[in-house]
């Protein structure tokens, strides 16, 4: 199922359980405006690419359309569709004046040198100018991008514009006009929700398991760790690191940072991406991407909680596998709103 089939779903889903009236699912089904454009660079050896990029405004009933960007090989336009209304969603669970969009391009930024990546952005915000600002859509990092690269793109939009606000994409570096907290932001507000889990459910020492450890898995980690928890297993792309009596998740970071890898930190077992969904811990992170646990792996899962920190992590079918299973679901919606 790709993830706007599973989005599509789970709001119907949701809407045949609130009552909701068809016009209102319909409208809530349909993007308002999709955006694709073809961004031409000059790489540095002097040969010219072009990358597809995409802007997705889905609903802006409650403010400005509000989403990140992306940037993935594997990134496309029904990818892009699905975040955008989950975005939509996820801003009226939080009740804040925004709607919801999403961007992204079709790229592997480790690919691409830092100069390379600079043309990249300021040739997405060329190319979209005309459709976002304060008051109109609000673009963030997301996958793969930084405070540097919405610096860059708010930049590029500054003079392509005239305007001097900087309002007009968050998550930029604080001596840009960032926010404190934003880099954690998601991880934090997922770790709110852990910690209510923790005591509603009188869990003592609760075993975690996170797959994916970009800015989101690597700071719940470190979150967890800090408050006790026993951390047993952490993946990124390469595979990751498993010790049942739980891992230093500071060492482990360093050690990540040193190595550009999770693999082979001392005293733990190699462990795959597919394996840690299937571990038997009180508590499943997922972290990375969309779809990773499916019709086909769901009836492995033995985590007591899942914790949706990725956006769209569970099928529409596995999550109807976890509920039979008794398994407790805390979605994207709710568990990454706070970033």
């Amino acid at each position: 199922m790709n993830p706007l089939d599973n989005a599509i779903a789970q709001l119907e889903n949701a809407a045949k359980k609130l009552g909701l009236k068809p016009s209102v699912l319909r409208s809530l089904k349909k993007p308002k405006k999709v955006i694709k454009k073809k961004l031409q660079i000059v790489l540095d050896n002097g040969k010219k690419k072009v990358y597809q990029a995409y802007r997705v405004q889905h609903n802006n009933w409650r403010g400005p359309f509000k989403g990140g960007i992306r940037f993935h090989p594997e990134s496309n336009i029904n990818e892009v569709k699905a975040l955008a209304l989950w975005m939509a969603i996820k801003t009226a669970v939080a009740n804040i004046p925004v709607g919801g969009g999403k961007g992204g391009i079709e790229v592997n930024p480790k690919e691409l040198s830092k100069t390379e990546l600079e043309r990249l952005s300021r040739a997405w915000a060329k190319a979209m100018h005309k459709y976002i600002g304060p008051k109109i859509d609000v673009p963030a990092p997301d996958v793969y991008t930084t405070p540097e690269i919405m610096a860059w793109m708010n930049d590029e939009y500054m003079k392509l514009t005239g305007q001097k606000n900087k309002g007009t994409f968050t998550g930029k570096p604080l001596n840009q006009g960032g926010s404190k907290g934003r880099d954690v932001a998601t991880a934090q507000g997922g770790f709110y929700i852990l910690q209510d889990l923790v005591k509603t459910y009188k869990l003592k020492k609760p075993s975690i398991a996170i797959q994916g450890f970009g800015n989101a898995g690597m700071t719940m980690a470190q979150l967890c760790y800090r408050a006790g928890y026993k951390v047993v297993a952490v993946t990124d792309s390469k595979g990751g690191v498993l010790n049942a009596r739980g891992l230093n998740i500071d060492k482990v970071v360093k050690h990540k940072e040193t190595n550009g890898k999770l693999k082979n930190f001392p005293g733990s077992k190699a462990i795959s991406n597919k394996q840690i969904l299937e571990l038997n811990v009180d508590v499943l992170i997922p972290a990375a991407l969309d779809n990773q646990i499916t019709i086909k792996n769901a009836k492995n899962v033995q985590a007591d909680i899942v914790m949706e920190l990725a956006n769209g992590p569970t099928s529409n079918q596995a999550d109807m596998v976890l509920f039979k299973k008794g398994i407790l679901v805390i979605p994207d919606v709710l568990a990454n709103a706070g970033g």
